[in-house]
C-alpha cells in the first residue's frame, strides 16, 4: 500500500485505501474550528485574553509588578511643580528671542551669490539641464 495527498486539501498524506485525510474527516464532520489561537506576546505559550494581546497569567504579573512599584513610591518624597514656580520661568514672547542674531561679515554681494546657489529654483533648473546633457550623451551613443 502506497501514500498519497489528501484529494480534498493536498496538504496531508493519505493511505490509498482511504477516502480523506484526519483533518478533512473532522472539518467535513464539523468537529473543528477554524478560529486562530492567538498566543501571549509576552510567554508566547497561553491564549491571549478577548480583546488583549497578553495571556491572563502574564497580565497579573504585570499588574502585581505595577501595583509592587507604585507601593515603593508611595513611600518616597514626590515633588510637585506648583503654578507659582511656573509663573517665574518667563516665556517666549516672540521669535526674535529664539532667532540667533546673525553678523553681517558676508557682504551682501555674496550673500545673493550664496542664496541664488542655495535656492531650489536654481537646483531644479541645473538638474533639468543635467537630464538633458544625458539624453544627448544617451543619443549619441
Amino acid at each position: 500500500m502506497g501514500y498519497i495527498l489528501c484529494p480534498r486539501c493536498e496538504l496531508n498524506y493519505i493511505e490509498e485505501s482511504e477516502g480523506y485525510c484526519k483533518i478533512c474527516k473532522q472539518e467535513m464532520m464539523g468537529d473543528i474550528s477554524h478560529d486562530e489561537v492567538e498566543l501571549c506576546t509576552i510567554c508566547n505559550e497561553r491564549r491571549v485574553m478577548p480583546g488583549k494581546d497578553i495571556c491572563l497569567v502574564c497580565y497579573k504579573e504585570m499588574t502585581e509588578s505595577e501595583d509592587a512599584s507604585s507601593d515603593m513610591n508611595d513611600g518616597e518624597e514626590q515633588h510637585q511643580v506648583s503654578e507659582d514656580s511656573l509663573n517665574e520661568i518667563d516665556p517666549v514672547s516672540s521669535m526674535d528671542e529664539i532667532m540667533p542674531e546673525i553678523n553681517d561679515d558676508i557682504p551682501g554681494s555674496e550673500f545673493q551669490q550664496i542664496n541664488e546657489e542655495l535656492s531650489l529654483e536654481a537646483m531644479g533648473e541645473s538638474e533639468e539641464e543635467e537630464e538633458e546633457d544625458e539624453e544627448d550623451d544617451d543619443e549619441r551613443e
